[in-house]
Formats: C-alpha cells, sequence, structure tokens
C-alpha cells in the first residue's frame, strides 16, 4: 500500500512538471520581458532617490519657550514680555545625509504645490556623511547665534538699554542653520525694551544676520511663506534679497515686508505692532 501511494505522489509530480513546463513553453518572450521590466520598475523605485525633497516646516515663537526652556534666555538685566509672537520658520527636508528617501515617495512628493525637489548636489556635498551634514548645520546655527546676539545687544544700546553684563543663551536644539539669525535678534531686542514691539501682532520672517546689521538671503523662502501662514501670521519679514523668490508667491492672507538692514527690520516690527505696517515696503519685480 505504501509503495503505490508513493507511485502516485511521484506520476503527480510529474504531471505537475510537465503542465509546469507545457505553461512557459506557451508563454511569449514578450510576457517574461515585461514580467522582467515590471521587477526592475519595482526596485528602481524603492531605491535611495538622488533628490533633496523640502517641505514647509516647524516655527517657533523666539519669544517663547521649547521643551521647557526659554529660547532665548537672558541674564543681568531685567527682561520684558511682548504680546504677540515672532516665529523663526523652517523648511522639513528628507534626502539629506541620513535621511534616504526612496524613489517612489520622491515622485508623489513631486506632485504636490508644497514641495520642492531639488538635486542632492544643490544641497549637500556629494560623498558627505550624515555626522558631517549635522555638524555643519548645527555649526552653521551657532555661528548664526552668536552674531545675532552681537547685533542685538549694540542695537539694544542704541536704544538707551545697559547691556553691560547682559548675558544671552539661545536653546533650539533641533533646529540648524543661519536662517534664524534675524528673528533671533529681533527677539532679543524685544526682550530687552520695555516696549511692546509686536502690539498682539503674530509676525514671521527669516534672513541671516550679518556683521554690520545686514539681513543676509536664505533658500527655501517659499516653503517657508507656507508655513509661517500655515501657523498663523500675518506678516513676514523677508530679506530684499530674496525678492526675486517672494514675488508672485506669497500666500493669501499673508503681507510681505522687505527688509535690508536690522534697522529697517525693527522699524517694520514697531509699525506692524502700532497698526501701521501697510505703508511697509513689500518686494516688488
Amino acid at each position: 500500500m505504501a509503495g503505490m501511494s508513493l507511485t502516485r505522489i511521484r506520476r503527480a509530480t510529474v504531471a505537475s512538471l510537465r503542465r509546469a513546463r507545457s505553461d512557459f513553453n506557451r508563454r511569449s518572450l514578450g510576457y517574461y520581458a515585461g514580467a522582467f521590466c515590471v521587477l526592475l520598475c519595482v526596485l528602481v523605485l524603492i531605491m535611495p532617490s538622488p533628490y533633496v525633497v523640502e517641505t514647509p516646516g516647524p516655527t517657533r515663537n523666539v519669544l517663547g519657550t521649547s521643551d521647557g526652556k526659554q529660547i532665548i534666555a537672558i541674564s543681568g538685566v531685567a527682561t520684558h514680555k511682548q504680546s504677540g509672537q515672532l516665529l523663526m520658520v523652517t523648511v522639513n527636508a528628507a534626502g539629506v545625509p541620513g535621511y534616504a528617501m526612496p524613489n517612489i515617495e520622491t515622485l508623489a512628493m513631486y506632485m504636490r504645490s508644497d514641495t520642492t525637489v531639488l538635486p542632492s548636489e544643490a544641497v549637500f556635498p556629494p560623498g558627505q556623511s550624515s555626522e558631517d551634514y549635522d555638524k555643519e548645520s548645527h555649526h552653521e546655527m551657532s555661528g548664526s547665534q552668536k552674531s545675532a546676539t552681537k547685533q542685538a545687544l549694540a542695537y539694544a544700546k542704541r536704544l538707551g538699554v545697559d547691556t553691560s553684563g547682559v548675558r544671552v543663551r539661545m536653546h533650539i536644539d533641533d533646529i540648524g542653520g543661519p536662517s534664524a539669525g534675524m528673528m533671533y535678534t529681533l527677539g532679543t531686542i524685544s526682550k530687552l525694551t520695555a516696549r511692546d514691539e509686536t502690539g498682539g501682532k503674530i509676525i514671521a520672517g527669516t534672513g541671516t544676520m550679518e556683521n554690520g546689521g545686514k539681513v543676509g538671503a536664505i533658500g527655501g523662502i517659499r516653503l517657508k511663506m507656507l508655513g509661517a501662514k500655515r501657523d498663523g501670521a500675518a506678516w513676514f519679514l523677508a530679506p530684499a534679497s530674496n525678492c526675486d523668490e517672494v514675488v508672485g508667491h506669497v500666500p493669501s492672507g499673508l503681507r510681505d515686508v522687505k527688509v535690508s538692514t536690522l534697522d529697517e527690520a525693527y522699524q517694520a516690527l514697531v509699525a506692524i505692532g502700532q497698526g501701521k505696517g501697510e505703508k511697509l515696503p513689500h518686494c516688488t519685480v
């Protein structure tokens, strides 16, 4: 009986193999070429993308706190509260070292209107490691904070604030880059002066803070304006050197203000707080 069962199994196996070979022979070369192409496409779609995908990132009120700490902590002098907010704006980036993104996700994100897709070499040097990328980003942020502190104290002194013995520390550990320099500077000045510069308004902005009080250009300003509008800002201080990217891309309900220097940015902040912002210059072609 066992021998007969084994014979049946062998016959069934042989029959199955014959059917499989027959099916294989009946299928055309085009069928297998198509299957190979499908497999190849799947492999390509799941491979890491050579592009960087940027989207609007989170905002932070530099007059407030982050993780329970004052974003701008000042000691050695009395500080003053503001009734409004000063928002620094950011961009989220995927596809940078340490944050790989597959081609299929890059393709899907490319279809969105709130996304910018750039070749990776336009964002970071080829071969840069995630450690080097993070180190460079934090180094830029640290330099930005030092410049902001220096310019803020000098400007506050011009406004009559006694800055002797004043110490400023800034706490933002999860955001890198230099583009928050201007907002750090304005936030520090606002905390040092008794004047309520914001006047209860939510004011966003971006720009580096350079020597001599110049406001420098930054990247991703279109996405940063979207993030500002999303988080309630009605005003956006934009570097004059970024105006070519601002014109035609300001979200509805957000008013841009062109600034070239710290003095222009501070005077704009005061005017907005006083309800006189409509007369301020905006970006033009």
